[in-house]
């Protein structure tokens, strides 16, 4: 059995997972009988649908937006196509060319049984499944052959605005030592209710996350890996209101990594949880299927609740986020989940509560490529104190072997960073990296000290959340606010109108193919 270094009770951590499992289940009764107008569209583009109309709107969007305004979407789009396949003889993507054209309503067509139009739509199905499923074989076969990075993973962001400034940047950042770039994705784009197409030179604060960007930075990042003799990851966000239409355009792109959590989008985003919890578990099935981590966004709890009072939120969502992820097949070894070094650095021993923060969440969840966040909410603009804040947090990476160390900069509360400012938080990571090796197996914690006792006090209090939430339903925990200080209702927030109550002939051609029923 596990053995502790922290003194951690695992009857008691057993029992909170327990817990998070039932508040899961839940949820999930909940989902499986719905769809929305993202996961429609998913279906789309996995079908093979690509493009824009005349107006720049994705063919997704204007067939899925077809059948709801007919209040036909509860039937399902892949009921509509593969009918269609069979009274045309078109492809998916003619057939969505044909609606946008004005010549063909798929709602008018005599209609055939279940079985036979998901026996027409069988060969587009298979068609990206099988490219899915190869891209995942590519990536195994990089890291078996040029190598990869150890562990935790040097993980940087690149956040131009310009997918080929973005290009440089990241490039760059991969020849100083990163393992992993993310391509921040341009401010409010979570928000909107479409994808947009093609490569893209403007954005505020970031970079649209489109599919033709995904694959100019794969590409871009597959030279320089062959150039410096590592695997180097895609980071990008497939979190919004398009959440599992992102999932599927990078895993059909190759992208290794995704932020990937409706909560965050709940609580951050104001997106109605009803929209984004139906969109995360599809998301999450194909990021499983593609052998993508996701990361969770727990860490950003912390920027608006107090990190060492709301310690135990984050052990309560990590477990619930574990949970929600293994119902749609992605397994343990794919969960970034998500905590942060956030404490006041004013607070007395922060760094032993930090420290136990670490490891007890190291100990917990054993298997999952944790993803760590950096100090941003104390940091002042002071590049100096910043840069040993970031000192302080990498030693925590090394100790407690996070997954994901995502790097702070010195110039953090200041401007997006420089390719200088990436250098020196790398150079800072790798030197803490090399020289504190081994400090995790060679320093014990001692009885009855600081860090078991916060240990065991987190543990508790998140375990006495969790039962809370429980008897409640994750749905009206949200809406009293129990993480992050903020409160959302259940019928509030965009998107809302997106969601429908599946019908007699729905079905998704795909669930049971990349959760490996079939």
């Amino acid at each position: 059995m596990q053995k502790s270094k922290i003194g951690l009770d695992f009857e008691k951590v057993e029992h909170a997972r327990s817990v998070a499992r039932r508040i899961a289940d839940q949820v999930q009764d909940f989902v499986g009988n719905y769809t929305t107008v993202a996961v429609e569209r998913t279906i789309c583009r996995l079908l093979g649908i690509d493009g824009i109309d005349e107006n720049e709107v994705p063919l997704p969007n204007v067939v899925v937006d077809e059948l709801k305004s007919k209040g036909l979407l509860g039937q399902g789009v892949a009921y509509f196509l593969g009918n269609a396949v069979i009274e045309t003889g078109k492809t998916p993507q003619q057939i969505a060319e044909a609606v946008v054209a004005g010549k063909l309503d798929i709602t008018q067509l005599p209609m055939h049984p279940v079985a036979d139009t998901a026996k027409a739509i069988q060969p587009f199905v298979d068609e990206n499944v099988t490219r899915i499923r190869n891209n995942r074989l590519r990536r195994e076969n990089y890291i078996k052959t040029i190598g990869e990075g150890s562990k935790p993973y040097l993980y940087i962001i690149v956040a131009t605005g310009n997918i080929y400034e973005d290009v440089v940047q990241a490039q760059a950042g991969a020849r100083q030592g990163a393992d992993i770039i993310a391509v921040i994705r341009t401010t409010g784009q979570s928000l909107l209710d479409y994808v947009p197409y093609g490569a893209t030179t403007e954005g505020f604060g970031g970079t649209f996350a489109t599919q033709e960007n995904f694959r100019i930075m794969r590409k871009a990042l597959d030279e320089v890996g062959e150039e410096v003799g590592r695997y180097i990851r895609l980071c990008n966000y497939c979190s919004g209101l398009c959440m599992p239409e992102i999932a599927a355009m990078g895993a059909l792109e190759g992208l290794d990594v995704m932020l990937n959590d409706a909560l965050y989008g709940i609580l951050f985003r104001d997106i109605n949880m009803q929209r984004t919890l139906i969109d995360q578990y599809f998301s999450r099935i194909i990021n499983g299927f593609a052998g993508v981590i996701i990361n969770t966004g727990e860490d950003n709890y912390l920027t608006t609740a107090d990190a060492y009072e709301e310690a135990h939120t984050v052990l309560a969502s990590d477990f619930i986020n574990e949970q929600l992820a293994l119902l749609a097949g992605l397994p343990e070894e794919q969960q970034g989940l998500g905590h942060a070094f956030e404490m006041d650095p004013m607070l007395e021993n922060g760094f032993l509560y930090e420290l136990a923060q670490a490891q007890m969440i190291r100990e917990i969840f054993p298997k999952a490529p944790l993803k760590y966040m950096p100090p941003t909410k104390f940091m002042t603009g002071n590049i100096f104190r910043g840069h040993i804040q970031d000192a302080l947090f990498n030693i925590i990476g090394q100790w407690t072997h996070q997954g994901l160390q995502l790097l702070g900069m010195p110039t953090e509360a200041i401007h997006t960073p420089f390719m200088s400012d990436r250098y020196l938080s790398i150079e800072n990571a790798k030197y803490i990296f090399n020289n504190m090796r081994d400090i995790g197996e060679e320093v014990e914690f001692k009885e009855g000290g600081i860090i078991r006792t916060r240990a065991k006090e987190v543990l508790d209090n998140a375990t006495a959340l969790l039962e809370n939430m429980e008897r409640e339903g994750l749905f009206t925990a949200l809406e009293k606010g129990i993480f992050a200080n903020v409160k959302r209702p259940k019928n509030g927030g965009k998107g809302l109108d997106g969601v429908t109550l599946k019908a007699d002939k729905y079905f998704n051609p795909f669930v049971d193919i990349m959760k490996g029923k079939k």
